[in-house]
């Protein structure tokens, strides 16, 4: 057993003090790593399931294409990057983090999944605002300005309706998700994780969006309020070639 609790590194960010911690939970008898915006959680490796699956669905949706290029908006603790690269179908990754800070622990490895992520020859690590980078017309590689992903998993915000800036919220209107589909090839799939149940209304933006849209939720248990907990995952597909 480590150490109950390790803060392993904290800095203050435009967007607020962001945090990595360490802690033995006692419920699950395994050290839980954990990042904190300030007061906010934003994650923990107790619950990686629907971080795991944003990323799953994507590639099962591209079952039987190889080569495939794949673009991830958040790094977090790694678990969707790590999904991602299971995929031996996979050729390429680029993840995208808006804060230096989390970049910086995995390639410390402080992060478990830095190891994996460091060695993967498939893998970069982008430090830039996935949504501004949407925006903007080199998109989301720097190095190959206008390329198109046959994939593009985003797990950043809480949900669309509960972002964690409000420069976010142009990205889940109608001209912010046209131009995301201008990243992706024919017959792309965008994936979405979002904290909250599923929302009629953007489900409905995404379909008049996108060739094909719908919303999955992800069940899983959660024994620290002894109840199933769930998350939502949105999959939209553009027009195959």
């Amino acid at each position: 057993m480590s150490a109950r609790f390790e803060e392993l590194d904290w800095r203050p960010t435009p967007m607020g003090v962001i945090s990595l911690r360490r802690r033995w939970d006692p419920v699950f008898r395994k050290d839980a790593y954990e990042i904190k915006l300030d007061d906010d959680f934003l994650m923990s490796s107790l619950f990686t399931v629907a971080e795991v699956e944003v990323a799953r669905i994507a590639l099962a949706e591209l079952a039987g294409q190889s080569d495939l290029d794949v673009a991830v908006g958040g790094l977090g603790l790694g678990f969707t990057a790590e999904t991602v690269l299971e995929d031996p179908n996979v050729r390429s990754m680029v993840v995208i983090d808006a804060l230096g800070e989390v970049i910086d622990w995995h390639k410390r490895e402080l992060i478990p999944a830095g190891a994996t992520l460091n060695a993967d020859s498939r893998c970069r690590l982008v430090h830039g605002d996935f949504f501004a980078m949407v925006a903007d017309p080199v998109g989301l590689d720097p190095e190959q300005p206008g390329r198109r992903f046959h994939a593009i998993v985003v797990d950043i915000d809480h949900s669309p309706r509960h972002v964690l800036h409000p420069s976010h919220a142009p990205f889940y209107e109608p001209a912010g998700l046209r131009r995301l589909t201008e990243l992706l090839q024919p017959g792309g799939v965008f994936t979405l994780w979002s904290n909250d149940p599923p929302d009629d209304d953007f489900t409905a933006v995404l379909a008049d969006v996108f060739a094909e849209a719908r919303a999955e939720v992800v069940s899983f248990p959660n024994p620290l309020q002894e109840r199933e907990a769930t998350n939502t995952v949105y999959i939209a597909t553009t027009e195959p070639r």
